[in-house]
This record gives structure tokens, C-alpha cells and sequence, in this order.
């Protein structure tokens, strides 16, 4: 027996007069390309800002990118400059992937960072340069990533008690007014040495405000580090 096909149902047309029709017709070209973007961005690395910020060249556009899940010690903080210098090695100069998730209150872009599909927000926390940052956390791999790197003291994890980004950050700003007093009436002169300086804000002082790199023999933005540590 033959059994009877039911008839293929077909996709009402939007009318050519409807205001629909136009709407879409009218929109639809500008929100794709749009769509696409918030997903994924690929360019070259033209700039690296810290250990979890660069600077993105998509076609003729610049992209500032923080990197998610992870927060990399301050330039001025101890293993900053190192952790600066390792993200700069993976990336700078080369063509990646940014997988987007938002962007934040700077106006940055925020995502993952993949080039020749290793992740590279990740492997800043493996090999030490970076903490998961908890506050912020949507994969829970970084935090087992950062005990690993912990305990087999790699990167950071080498020196003793070191200090979280964000406490760092906390500290600085709970410091400035009093900082502020100290440096309130220095001035740029005829100091270039340690041993001339009478506390960590004057030593800072010279270091950030008058240039005197000599204050900062490691290169890693900590002036007399006998003296600010």
C-alpha cells in the first residue's frame, strides 16, 4: 500500500510592502557584521600594556584587550615588569584570537587570548606570572592552575608572601594621602642614589616624577627596594 505523503508546509513570505520587510532589509546588514565582532576578534599584538592588557590592531582599529580570568602583578609591583615581559613573548607582534566576553568600565575589551590554539590567559597562571582573579572567576581550571604554579613555586610563587594585585592596588590607594604629605615638598635636584634617600616615597618620587632610573637598579619599577620593602 501506498501510504499518503502529508504536504510540505511552507514558510509564510514576508510581504515586499511590509514595514517588516523594509526593517529587516534596512538593519540587517549593519547588526551581522556586529554580531559576529562581539563574538570573536583576530588581529595582530601591536602593543602590551602589562601582564594582562594589550593592545589588539584589527584592520585599521586598535582594540585595547584585558585578559579575563587572571590578574597580573602591577608594573610597579615586584615580578610586574616579568610578567609584562612574558605575556609580550607569547604574543607581541603575532596574529591571535580574542574570544569576547564584554567589555568593562574602561572601555576595554575582556576575553581569552588563543594563539596556535594555546591559551594564553591560562598558561600565564601555569607557569606563575599571574593569580586567577577571584573576583571575576567564570573558570573554576584557574584557581586549580594557580595551586600548581604554587606549589611548584614557579614564576611569583618564588619569592616569599607574595602580594595579590588587588591588595596591592587596595594598599595604594589607602597610602596616597600619606604618600602625598611626604612628597608634598620635594623636589627634583641633585639626587640619584639610595643612600641619599630618606624614605620610600622620596625615593619613589624620584624615581616616577623626576626620571632618575638609577633608583631602580632591577628594572622592576620598585625604587630602593631597601627602603620600599
Amino acid at each position: 500500500m501506498f501510504q499518503a505523503v502529508p504536504p510540505v508546509k511552507r514558510c509564510k513570505m514576508i510581504p515586499s510592502n511590509s514595514l517588516i520587510y523594509w526593517l529587516l532589509l534596512l538593519f540587517t546588514p549593519w547588526f551581522a557584521p556586529q554580531l559576529v565582532m562581539a563574538e570573536a576578534l583576530q588581529g595582530r599584538v601591536v602593543a602590551i600594556a602589562d601582564g594582562d592588557t594589550l593592545t589588539l590592531l584589527v584592520g585599521s582599529v586598535q582594540h585595547k584587550v584585558r585578559l579575563t580570568e587572571i590578574d597580573t602583578p602591577e608594573r610597579a609591583q615586584p615580578w610586574g615588569q616579568k610578567a609584562k615581559q612574558a605575556l609580550a613573548a607569547k604574543v607581541f607582534q603575532r596574529t591571535v584570537m580574542v574570544q569576547v566576553s564584554g567589555h568593562d568600565r574602561y572601555g576595554r575589551t575582556l576575553g581569552r587570548v588563543y594563539f596556535d590554539n594555546r591559551d594564553i590567559n591560562r598558561e600565564l597562571v601555569e607557569e606563575g606570572h599571574a593569580w586567577a582573579y577571584r573576583q571575576y572567576l567564570t573558570d573554576q581550571d584557574f584557581l586549580t592552575a594557580e595551586a600548581l604554579a604554587r606549589d611548584l613555586q614557579l614564576g611569583l610563587w618564588d619569592s616569599p608572601n607574595p602580594v595579590p594585585p588587588w591588595d596591592w592596588r587596595r594598599g595604594k590607594r589607602e597610602a596616597k594621602p600619606s604618600e602625598d604629605l611626604a612628597t608634598a615638598s620635594l623636589q627634583c635636584g641633585n639626587k640619584h642614589y639610595c643612600k641619599e634617600m630618606t624614605h620610600c616615597a622620596e625615593a619613589r618620587f624620584h624615581l616616577l616624577t623626576c626620571g632618575v632610573t638609577s633608583l631602580d637598579g632591577d628594572k622592576d619599577g620598585i625604587p630602593c627596594e631597601v627602603l620600599c620593602n
